[in-house]
């Protein structure tokens, strides 16, 4: 539960540093310098500070990295990036919810993996409180329906990663793969933000190194690499966390940007973590059995 927590706060805050970071620069610009930086900083620490202990990727595996960088990070990120320009980040808060639910769907199709009703029931109560918290910001946002359907796009993208890496079983430490997966998303990016953002000017001030130092070190090293783990217990149970994503953004945005937390804000977060008990996720004690068996087995 801790890892999912705090996976939570390090993704919700990676929102609130774009924001800074769009002051300075184009979105998919930034972006690509910031993928590239963090799968660089990554590999080198890897394959050159700790050389010998984590292997290369072996041939068959080249493919699921270039399409977990594809899925994860080029379109997911990518049309985020860009969507903040124009979408709300109240809407953008919405659209998170989407992303457990089309996990849940793909896993079932392709997986056949069985969703349990309370499954299914924790997040609909989830979904439910989102969008309590959400509908007023709603209200007066400016969104563009370009903006919406790249939100749209990101989302599916990124549930279409999730099975697939479940899928894939790769081999592989999450450091590892989420070093290939980051290298590849910059890559990939690349001519799309010179085709796109040609002539865009880019200003190196503070707005856009903090925002560099905290997405590639927070979000895209240490966040991406608990996102791994918890993928790797369960690929359904993982994107649950995503829901209390707005929450933990609207508590960073009261902190960093001075926004007023609401009454609809508190009626969503009780929302957000009943749908996460019924889930399974949110454990509220430990049963008698499972503090004797966690005690003999330590």
């Amino acid at each position: 539960m801790f890892r999912g927590i705090l996976f939570t706060i390090l993704w919700a805050s990676g929102a609130v540093s774009v924001k800074f970071g769009l002051l300075s620069s184009p979105p998919l610009t930034m972006g690509t310098i910031r993928f590239l930086l963090a799968g660089s900083l990554i590999l080198l620490y890897v394959y050159l500070f700790r050389k010998g202990k984590y292997p290369l990727p072996q041939k068959r595996e080249w493919k699921p990295l270039f399409l977990l960088g594809f899925f994860n990070t080029s379109m997911y990120l990518g049309c985020g990036f860009w969507a903040l320009q124009t979408v709300s980040s109240g809407f953008f808060n919405l659209v998170v919810v989407v992303n457990p639910l089309l996990v849940a769907l793909l896993s079932s199709i392709f997986t056949k993996r069985f969703i349990q009703k309370k499954e299914w029931l924790g997040m609909i109560v989830s979904a439910i409180g989102l969008i309590i918290a959400t509908l007023p910001l709603l209200e007066n946002s400016h969104s563009s329906l370009s903006g919406i359907f790249l939100l749209m796009i990101g989302m599916v993208s990124m549930a279409i990663g999730s099975v697939y890496f479940q899928k894939a079983k790769l081999q592989l430490p999450s450091l590892v793969i989420n070093a290939w997966q980051v290298l590849f998303g910059g890559l990939i990016l690349i001519v799309p933000s010179m085709v796109l953002e040609m002539g865009k000017p880019i200003v190196f001030d503070k707005n856009l190194i903090i925002y560099m130092l905290w997405s590639v070190l927070g979000v895209s090293i240490f966040a991406m690499v608990l996102w791994f783990y918890l993928l790797n217990q369960d690929a359904v149970k993982a994107n649950i966390w995503l829901f209390l994503t707005p929450i933990a953004g609207y508590v960073l945005s009261f902190m960093l940007l001075g926004e007023e937390i609401t009454k609809f804000d508190v009626i969503a977060t009780l929302f957000v973590f009943t749908g996460l008990y019924l889930t399974g996720n949110l454990r509220l004690n430990i049963s008698p059995r499972h503090r004797l068996e966690k005690k003999l087995g330590s």
